[in-house]
């Protein structure tokens, strides 16, 4: 039974006090939640250390918005791998699009991050999906396809089981646009597939893949009922508790 997952990126947005609100929102609402839906939440890196004290106890986990590619050092306002998982986060998201497109990440970069994220501990969620002139050209099979092999098939079996995926529609991605369900489902399997190829069925069978694309109460549910859709990474609507939860009673 693969793993539901609900993560809310909060990308650059709320003060510690605002994001401390959120969470006790969050937590408030937890019992409405199934036991089999694993929340997490990503705040920016300065919430992470009082959003982790309210998360103690709780069944909600905590994750970074990116790592550093380097272990330590002299990188000027860069954070470490083994910084993030001192501090009790079990997952870090890699390869947003945003990180790609605004900060020039490529997939040289990208295996460093994974790589180092793993060896701390943490359970990357790692981001793939192509822009809307690469759709319109009917290039998002072999984008996506090349983001998964040029970053993940150098990994073990047992390393890319800590590893989750999420598709993100670059195209859809804060402009209120979505996927259809059939047009999410059509790439999901797809990834399902690119997976099994190299890593064999049992992988493949095994990886959650996450849904990333303007995610919300109104449209999760019909999201979420696609065979390969194990979840959604969620963006805005993660900034509202009512709308975070919403999304996670979807199932």
């Amino acid at each position: 039974m693969r793993s539901k997952i609900v993560a809310g990126n909060w990308k650059m947005n709320t003060t510690v006090n605002e994001g401390e609100a959120l969470i006790q929102g969050i937590l408030a609402k937890m019992e409405e939640v199934p036991a089999s839906v694993q929340l997490v939440v990503a705040p920016p890196f300065t919430h992470l250390v009082p959003v982790q004290a309210l998360l103690k106890d709780s069944a909600v986990a905590l994750s970074a918005q990116n790592c550093a590619d380097q272990g330590k050092g002299a990188y000027t306002g860069e954070v470490a791998a083994p910084m993030l998982s001192a501090l009790g986060c079990q997952y870090v998201i890699l390869g947003h699009s945003e990180r790609r497109e605004y900060y020039g990440e490529t997939s040289e970069t990208l295996v460093r991050k994974i790589d180092l994220a793993l060896a701390e501990g943490l359970k990357p969620i790692y981001c793939v999906g192509e822009k809307l002139e690469e759709r319109e050209a009917n290039r998002h099979f072999d984008v996506v396809e090349a983001q998964i092999r040029e970053v993940l098939f150098h990994l073990t079996a047992e390393q890319f089981a800590q590893v989750v995926i999420a598709y993100e529609p670059v195209w859809a991605i804060g402009t209120g646009k979505t996927a259809t369900a059939e047009q999410a489902q059509e790439i999901h399997a797809f990834i399902r597939r690119t997976i099994a190829d190299h890593f064999g069925a049992e992988a493949a069978e095994a990886v959650s893949i996450l849904y990333g694309g303007s995610c919300k109460p109104s449209n999760a549910k019909e999201l979420f009922a696609c065979p390969d859709i194990d979840g959604g990474l969620i963006g805005g609507a993660a900034l509202k508790a009512e709308d975070f939860i919403g999304i996670a009673v979807s199932f």
